[in-house]
């Protein structure tokens, strides 16, 4: 094997050992019943994961991720409506060119505690994903300015459902993008209707705030 072919395929089975480790973690997530376990259990496998994973997206020497305090009030069932518009979004995703972020739902009943409502995007490209980042009043303060993410199914960042079939989002699990953490990322960040007015004091804190 030639040292290039020896490269691709560490790299390539590295990011594959990566993925099926989130999708696990995501699958113990989802599976505890009590939300607050489940978010002890995710943020002690991400720093496993931060600290030790060849794929981290952390530089060497960098700090973990800090987080807020878990609030019980931050996890919310919510139903799904229309979107105001099914144009189109496409961002820069660097070297992979543009991502097609497709409007296909907004939330209900967000308005009142957050100051506006959610639009959730079907991501382009092969399989697709729904993604739904946001920013909010934390952003560019205790947060990072682009915003965080709440689902990224491609990612297997996805709570699921209640019981009643609503979608679960819970801010303690918002996460920042790679970008954040170093420039061999470009990430599709927030587009401004998903810029949330209040602030949502859950999940990942800009480091050294």
């Amino acid at each position: 094997m030639t040292a290039a072919g020896a490269e691709l395929l560490a790299s390539t089975t590295s990011l594959w050992d990566w993925r099926l480790r989130v999708a696990n973690l995501f699958a113990q997530v989802r599976a505890e019943p009590d939300p607050f376990t489940a978010w002890q259990l995710w943020k002690t496998t991400k720093a496993d994961l931060f600290a030790h994973h060849a794929q981290t997206p952390l530089e060497p020497g960098a700090p973990l991720p800090i987080y807020f305090d878990y609030d019980p009030a931050l996890r919310l069932a919510v139903e799904l409506g229309e979107p105001e518009t099914d144009e189109p979004l496409f961002l820069s995703a660097g070297a992979d060119g543009e991502a097609a972020l497709t409007p296909f739902a907004t939330t209900g009943g967000l308005a009142e505690r957050f100051g506006g409502e959610l639009t959730l995007y079907w991501l382009g490209g092969y399989g697709g994903g729904v993604f739904l980042p946001f920013r909010d009043g934390t952003s560019g303060h205790e947060t990072y300015g682009g915003g965080r993410y709440l689902i990224d199914s491609i990612k297997s960042a996805d709570l699921g459902t209640d019981a009643d079939g609503r979608i679960i989002l819970d801010f303690n699990f918002a996460y920042n993008p790679s970008c954040y953490y170093s420039p061999r990322w470009v990430c599709p960040l927030a587009p401004r209707n998903n810029w949330l007015t209040a602030s949502a004091r859950g999940g990942e804190m800009a480091v050294g705030h």
